[in-house]
């Protein structure tokens, strides 16, 4: 039997196209994958994702090999005539105090004092005007009188030691960081500068652990070797970085590794050769001492360099020339002055 009435009753007789509704797909078969939008860029291959760039539109990978590569900086040219000048500032230097120990005795150290109270000095006003620190005239002042204490204290404790000088250094220190908060304007800048009024504090007080070693048992002879070593390397170094600065240990700043090294090694062989003379030393004892503080000073004249370059890098003004170039040789044997000392008191 069929039914009555046929499945296409309800529909009109005109229409010739499909029944409404959406179309499935086929009865059996999984429908089709689905495919993405069409690519309108061209064919073009998308190699990453995009990245963001600060203050500018965001670029793919393969876009930074269009870009022109970065112009490198020219390195500091190496004037000759400074570096000579620097070179007999440091021979001088030494020369006058290693003079300056021989006149040290039993009851007449005061000489060698005003000796080291005028090299002091000259490390406040290269230091202080080389930094720049707040308060600078306050920390300049701060930084002789504890010197000028330092001094009397070695000259004047009945045992010779370090406990007065790091009393002076310590003292000296608070006061200037002191002098600095007075003013509304330094205050502003203490927390920055407090390295370099340590620095500077620290420097200077180290010049008279000198006259301490020239009160023990070997002090002089140990001043002699030392203080010498100092100045035959920061000669050296210096000298050479006239004549062949290379290789260049940075282009912003005009030193040389070779007058690093030559510095060293050629102030270890002098110190080696004085132990063979003096008395209480032997080639190999003197050669020790000779190589820590030759090593040091010189390594505290480079990183002058690399602190004066980053100051300049960082477009803060120049300082006055003669302070500038001064800061080197005087931090060199302000480091050698302790070294020396340490090496006395512990390998002598």
């Amino acid at each position: 039997m069929f039914p009555s009435t046929s499945p296409d009753t309800g529909r009109e007789p005109w229409s010739a196209g499909p029944a409404s509704g959406p179309a499935g797909p086929a009865r059996g078969y999984p429908p089709a994958p689905r495919t993405g939008p069409a690519d309108d860029s061209g064919g073009r291959e998308r190699k990453g994702p995009r990245r963001l760039r600060k203050g500018g539109p965001s670029r793919r990978p393969d876009d930074e090999a269009d870009e022109a590569p970065e112009e490198e900086v020219p390195p500091v040219p190496v004037r000759r005539p400074l570096a000579l000048t620097v070179a007999g500032f440091a021979a001088l230097l030494g020369v006058g105090l290693v003079l300056g120990a021989q006149t040290a005795g039993p009851g007449h150290r005061l000489p060698f004092a005003f000796i080291i109270f005028g090299v002091q000095l000259l490390f406040v006003l290269a230091w202080t005007m080389a930094m720049r620190p707040p308060a600078l005239l306050v920390v300049a002042l701060v930084s002789a009188a504890a010197a000028g204490i330092a001094d009397a204290a070695a000259v004047q404790s009945d045992i010779a030691g370090l406990a007065p000088l790091g009393y002076a250094a310590a003292a000296g220190f608070v006061l200037a960081v002191l002098g600095q908060l007075f003013r509304r304007v330094d205050r502003v800048r203490v927390t920055d500068s407090l390295g370099s009024t340590l620095l500077i504090v620290v420097g200077v007080v180290a010049f008279a652990t000198l006259i301490v070693l020239s009160r023990i048992p070997k002090g002089t002879q140990a001043i002699t070797v030392c203080l010498t070593a100092t100045g035959v390397a920061l000669l050296v170094a210096r000298l050479t970085d006239a004549v062949a600065p290379w290789p260049r240990l940075a282009p912003q700043v005009p030193r040389g590794a070779a007058g690093v090294v030559a510095g060293a090694m050629l102030g270890t062989l002098t110190s080696a050769v004085l132990g063979s003379y003096l008395v209480g030393f032997t080639p190999t004892s003197a050669a020790l001492v000779g190589l820590v503080t030759a090593g040091t000073a010189v390594l505290a004249d480079l990183a002058v360099g690399y602190a004066e370059a980053g100051r300049l890098m960082a477009g803060e003004p120049p300082t006055m020339w003669v302070a500038r170039h001064m800061q080197g040789p005087l931090g060199g044997f302000a480091l050698a002055a302790p070294a020396a000392y340490a090496m006395c008191v512990l390998f002598l």
